[in-house]
Parts: structure tokens; C-alpha cells; sequence
């Protein structure tokens, strides 16, 4: 066979192949032995070596059973694991695939060598501890996966630990710190009650947080009875007092804070009532024999502190540093993530509600205006409808543009308006959180400083402080949206429907920022405040302005041209004035500066009124009843003069704080005070740049 080439001999008919040597006898590998000598391939024949130099080699049955194949590019063997083990390798491989994760081989690889050295029957047996953060992941996606399969509601309920999933859900949910058998089992029927009603990213934090409060009590009635709170007949009355006790004391050790207390005991008295309004005490029920009296009254919850809901509207100076520097949160995270900032701006959804919204979110209304198509998943009212304006529109148009364009083959009803880049190879999987990237986004921001007004030597000067960026989270944008319109007139139940609540309640608490947003606006008018006569009454303004604030929450109402404090007609809020509104001549008068153009208007009604009655044909008795008197019309004047003239007596300065005071202050008066429907003047553009179409 001299001289042929190497396709020749390859050809040549009295070639034969030598036998195989056989495979390394290392069950994971697959390579060839080299030689008769040595029941290993080359590599294992050497690390076989080094370890007995070493004093660490196992012997060969163990050598064989748990030493990995040598690590080839893409690939990994599954040789040498349990039946289920490999199983499980390849079921959670095949669930990554189909949620669209991408899965390298040399991140399963770490699983499958720690599988193999263990010997473990099943990968739940590993320890995830002994593995790198990516083979964690990775393992708690194969067991999950496994886990998962053939799971049901009712197969999970037999636990004290629930994979969410099962109900719909993400992550888990725990009783395992409820250590009476009867409250956990009952825990777990009101929790599955619950579910059903809850969607959205916070469903699972909602109930895991009432079953930690639950959790609180039963603490408690271990710690406090002989017989742990065992036996459910045997509680009473003072094991909720034992228990309101307990919180008091955690509290005033600064364990946990008033707000923490107020709401645990709110859930657990929540809770109790609904777990027997299911029927729960009845015979064969978990809570059977549970006495009445095992209850928590109203009178044991504190009551809350003030308000404390101010601050989380953010001022329009911080709206305009965010506005103008949206550029940079592309620029530090993605298109998708600046897009649904600037729609929780424009819109006031929660985060999760933008998030989550699918590509034809956009329609209109019959006379053409857009309209935004959104899931409140909160309340679980679906396909809600919420009017918008064009430039929104107009982004709205823009993203499902480009995500059009960057998954051209996949169905439109599938596809999300802000798909996500990581896992997504289709667009169907919306961004899940924008708040680490917009946390990031704000702290690189630069300061905001906020004018306010201080007193210094009794007068009050202009500060500038800096706004504090830990207010500034994606919430906010919601509490914003709300006083924005609250400030532009939107009677409340309007804004009740514009912000989806199903009561107007819930919705005041989130302009009742107003309140507090007007206290320096008071401060300046209140100082100005006179009575009928055109006294100034709040001379020393500064040392009661506290009170004064009080007042104009409970103390007062609003009548013409000014406030009443005659304490009838103020608990009849207003419709029992026992001198029908002729306030200028009432002792419980009180008017300022922010109601002088009501009372310039006033005055020149009454001069018409007067002229048009005296050539009025009508009996002397009737014009005589209407004609405005005399004395009303110099008390007026003298009002309207004398606020005329402190106001002359300012400086510049002062004057242009009393005018910034005075239109806060009947802007808001408008809106909270009179509760009366009327159209305010248009909201203002944070971005007029914006295009509109």
C-alpha cells in the first residue's frame, strides 16, 4: 500500500479498523482508553495519580462513581446521575426553553457536577449553599420546575409552604410561623378566599402580610397561656387584650412603629370577622368552638396620626428637573423604562398597571380622543378606560412603533406595549420592576431646591432647601396625578373615577397633601385676616397659627367673602346662618386678603343693585326689603380699604408672597372648600415641548 494517499488507503478494500480499547471507566466519561494498561482515559489516568501523590484518592469504585467527564465546550453529560436526578435536568432545561430563557450550557454544567459528586437521588437533596450564584439560580429553576409538575391548589393547601404558583402567582407563601395547628388551618382557608380577588405583582406581599400579622397573635398566645393557645374554646376575651398589650409594649420599645401596630391590628380584627363570616366556627371547621368574645374591638386600634400623606405629590419644580432630564433615564437604563415613566406621569396608574400593558392599549372615544385601555389589577376590574391626552397618545403610538418593528412575527394580541430584554425572544413578557433602574436614574439627578417661606424676627423671609430624593419613587407619580387635578378644579368625584376607586374616600386621602400644601399659604393670608369692622384680629399671626389650622378644619365654614364661626352655622355646615348671610354685620365674621377680589365684586354689586332698584317699578315695601342698605355698603368699602391699604404698606417682597399665597390658597379653596362642580383652568404642560399628534 506504498504511495497511496490517504484517500486511497481510507478506500482500500483489506483495510480494517482496529478494535476499541474500550471507554474510561469513569462513569461520566465517555472518552477512550489509550491502552490495555489502564481501565481510564489519559486525563483521568493522571488525576487518578495525583490525587493517591496527594493521599486524597477515594479508591477506584468511588473514584469512578463521582468524578466528573472532562469539560468539553457545549456540552454537559448527564452520565453517572440518578434516574430522577437527570430527569429533573432535562424537564427544568425544557421549561427554561419554553419560558424563552436562554440557558448556556456551562450554566447547567455546575448543577450537574455537584448532582454527580453527591450522588444525590434528586436535585432537592442538593445544598445550594455549594454552588456558584449562577448554579443557584439555575438549581432553583430545575427544582421549581419539577416541583410544579402535576401541581394543584389543592395539593398545595396539604402544606404550610405554598409555591404562589399554584393560585396564579409568583414566590411562596409561608405559615410556618403560626404555630397553632387551628389558626394555621384557618389562616389557609381565608388566604385561599382571598387570592381569587387579588391580582398584580403585590397579590402574594398582601396576604403574606395579614398571615405575619396572624403570626403576631399566635406569638402571643404562646408566650401567654399554659396552654399555648392550643385550645381555641379556652380563649377569651383578655387573650386579645394579652395581645394589644403586647403591641403596645413592642411599640414603646421601638420595636416596631405606631403605623406597624395600627395595621396589624387592623388585619388581625379584618381577618377574624371574615374567617367567621365564611363559616369557619362551624362544627368541622377549623375555628369550631372559637368564643365570640375572641375578637378585637375598634376602641383597640390607635387611632392614626395626622395625615401623613403630605410630601408624596411631588412639587412642580421636582417634576420639571424630571421632565427635562428623561434623555438621561434612557440614556441609564432603556427606551422601554423611560416610556413608562413618562406614562405614570402623564397618567397616574400604579406601576404595575403600566408595566403590564398589552401592545393595543390605545383606543378612542366616540368623538375621536384617545383613550387608554388598562387592567386594574388591585381591585380586579379589568379593561378600564382612561381618557388621555394627544401627546400621550402620541408615545403610546411611538412604542408600539418600535416594538412592532423588533418582533415583526408575532401576533399582535400577544405582544406587550414595554416588553422586556432580558428572556423575551417573542415580546410577549412585559418589564416586571422599573424601580431599581428608577432609583438609579434619580440619585444621578441634581439637587432640586424648593423656595419656602420662614419667619425670621416675626417676618417672613424666602429659603431655599433642597427636596429630598428619597420622595421621589415611582408612586409618587400617582399622588401627583391626583393633587394636579385636584389643584386644576377636577370636582373629586370625578377624580374618584379618574383614579379607579370605588370610593371617594380612598381618593381624598390622596389630595388631602392640599392640607399641608396650603399650611404656608395660610401662615402668609392668616396674617392679614380681619373682622367686620376692618380690625385686624391675627396681629401676632405667628403665635397661633397651630390653632388657626385646627380651626379651619373643624371651626369654620365658608360663607361669602369670608369664613363663619358661629358654631350653629358651622355645624350646619353653612345653611343655618341666623342673620341670612348678611355676614359684614356679624360678630363671627372673618375675612383676608385672598378673598378681596370676592368682595370688590361684592361691593360693586350692591352699588348696581341700589341704582337698578331705585328706577325698579315695584311697591315701596319690596324695594325697600331688597335696596342693599347703607350701612353694608360703608362696612364693605371699609373692609375692602382697609385690606387695601396693608397691602399697600408691604414691600415688594411681601407683596409677592401675599400674591402667591392668596392664589394657592383660593386655588385650593376651590377645590376642597366649596365642593362645588366647576370647570378649572387648564392643567399645566410640565413638557410643552412635547409634540401633541
Amino acid at each position: 500500500m506504498a504511495g497511496l494517499s490517504l484517500e486511497g488507503f481510507l478506500l482500500h478494500g483489506d483495510v480494517r479498523p482496529l478494535a476499541s480499547l474500550g471507554v474510561c471507566a469513569v462513569t461520566a466519561c465517555l472518552r477512550q482508553r489509550p491502552g490495555k494498561g489502564s481501565p481510564y482515559c489519559l486525563q483521568h489516568f493522571q488525576q487518578r495519580g495525583r490525587q493517591i501523590r496527594e493521599g486524597t484518592f477515594p479508591g477506584d469504585d468511588t473514584f469512578q462513581a463521582v468524578t466528573r467527564a472532562v469539560s468539553k465546550n457545549c456540552e454537559v453529560t448527564l452520565a453517572g446521575l440518578e434516574p430522577l436526578a437527570a430527569a429533573e435536568v432535562l424537564y427544568g432545561l425544557q421549561e427554561r426553553v419554553r419560558a424563552g430563557t436562554k440557558v448556556p450550557p456551562f450554566h447547567v454544567r455546575p448543577v450537574c457536577e455537584r448532582a454527580l459528586a453527591e450522588q444525590v437521588s434528586t436535585l432537592a437533596d442538593l445544598d445550594p449553599a455549594r454552588l456558584c450564584k449562577r448554579g443557584r439560580r439555575v438549581l432553583t429553576a430545575f427544582t421549581a420546575a419539577s416541583r410544579r409538575l402535576g401541581m394543584t391548589p389543592e395539593s398545595e393547601r396539604r402544606k404550610d409552604v405554598w409555591d404562589a404558583a399554584a393560585f396564579g402567582h409568583s414566590g411562596t407563601i409561608r405559615f410556618t410561623e403560626v404555630r397553632q395547628p387551628w389558626l394555621r388551618e384557618a389562616l389557609k382557608a381565608a388566604v385561599c378566599d382571598e387570592l381569587p380577588r387579588r391580582r398584580g405583582a403585590q397579590a402574594r406581599h398582601h396576604v403574606q402580610n395579614h398571615i405575619n400579622a396572624f403570626a403576631r397573635l399566635s406569638e402571643s398566645l404562646h408566650l401567654q397561656r399554659e396552654d399555648k393557645g392550643a385550645h381555641l374554646a379556652l380563649l377569651d376575651r383578655q387573650d386579645m387584650v394579652n395581645f394589644s398589650n403586647r403591641l403596645a409594649y413592642r411599640n414603646s420599645v421601638g420595636e416596631i412603629s405606631i403605623y406597624t401596630w395600627i395595621t396589624i391590628a387592623r388585619m388581625v380584627r379584618k381577618w377574624l370577622e371574615q374567617m367567621r363570616s365564611m363559616g369557619l366556627t362551624q362544627p368541622g371547621q377549623p375555628l369550631h368552638g372559637l368564643p365570640a368574645e375572641f375578637a378585637l374591638l375598634a376602641q383597640d386600634i390607635p387611632d392614626e396620626p395626622e395625615d401623613s400623606e403630605a410630601g408624596k405629590d411631588l412639587p412642580d419644580e421636582v417634576m420639571r428637573v424630571l421632565c427635562a432630564n428623561l434623555d438621561l433615564l434612557e440614556q441609564r437604563s432603556s427606551r422601554e423604562v423611560r416610556v413608562a415613566v413618562e406614562l405614570l406621569i402623564d397618567t397616574g396608574r400604579r406601576p404595575f398597571e403600566i408595566c403590564s400593558l398589552p401592545y393595543d392599549c390605545l383606543t378612542q372615544d366616540p368623538d375621536g380622543k384617545p383613550v387608554l385601555l388598562y387592567d386594574n389589577h388591585k381591585e380586579l376590574r379589568l379593561r378600564r378606560r382612561l381618557p388621555v391626552p394627544e401627546a400621550t397618545a402620541a408615545l403610546i403610538t411611538g412604542q408600539q412603533a418600535r416594538v412592532r418593528a423588533r418582533y415583526p412575527g408575532t401576533p399582535v394580541s400577544r405582544l406587550v406595549l414595554l416588553p422586556t430584554v432580558m428572556s423575551n425572544p417573542d415580546g410577549t413578557k412585559p418589564i416586571a420592576d422599573i424601580g431599581p433602574q428608577h432609583h438609579d436614574w434619580v440619585t444621578a439627578l441634581p439637587d432640586v431646591a424648593l423656595s419656602v417661606s420662614v419667619y425670621r424676627d416675626g417676618r417672613p423671609e424666602r429659603a431655599e432647601i433642597a427636596f429630598d430624593r428619597e420622595k421621589i419613587f415611582p408612586y409618587a407619580y400617582r399622588h401627583t396625578y391626583a393633587q394636579r387635578h385636584a389643584d386644576a378644579g377636577v370636582p373629586v368625584d370625578v377624580l374618584c373615577q379618574l383614579m379607579d376607586h370605588r370610593d371617594l374616600s380612598t381618593t381624598q386621602r390622596y389630595y388631602r397633601v392640599g392640607d399641608q400644601r396650603r399650611r404656608e399659604a395660610v401662615d402668609r393670608v392668616t396674617s392679614m385676616q380681619f373682622d367686620r369692622h376692618g380690625s385686624r384680629v391675627w396681629r401676632q399671626a405667628q403665635l397661633v397659627l397651630d390653632s388657626e389650622h385646627a380651626r379651619r378644619a373643624v371651626g369654620e365654614v365658608q360663607v361669602p367673602y369670608g369664613l363663619c364661626t358661629e358654631p350653629t352655622n358651622v355645624a350646619a355646615g353653612g345653611h343655618d346662618c341666623p342673620v341670612r348671610f348678611r355676614c359684614v354685620g356679624c360678630s363671627h365674621f372673618r375675612t383676608d386678603v385672598s378673598y378681596l377680589p370676592d368682595l370688590e365684586a361684592y361691593l360693586a354689586d350692591l352699588l348696581r343693585g341700589r341704582e337698578r332698584l331705585a328706577a325698579f317699578a315695584a311697591d315701596s315695601w319690596a324695594k325697600a326689603e331688597a335696596m342693599p342698605s347703607d350701612e353694608e355698603i360703608i362696612r364693605v368699602r371699609r373692609l375692602v380699604k382697609r385690606v387695601r391699604d396693608d397691602l399697600e404698606d408691604l414691600t415688594d417682597e411681601d407683596k409677592l408672597q401675599i400674591q402667591e399665597a392668596v392664589t394657592v390658597v383660593r386655588r385650593t379653596r376651590r377645590v376642597v372648600s366649596l365642593g362645588l362642580p366647576r370647570i378649572g383652568p387648564p392643567e399645566e404642560d410640565l413638557r410643552p415641548e412635547r409634540p401633541t399628534g
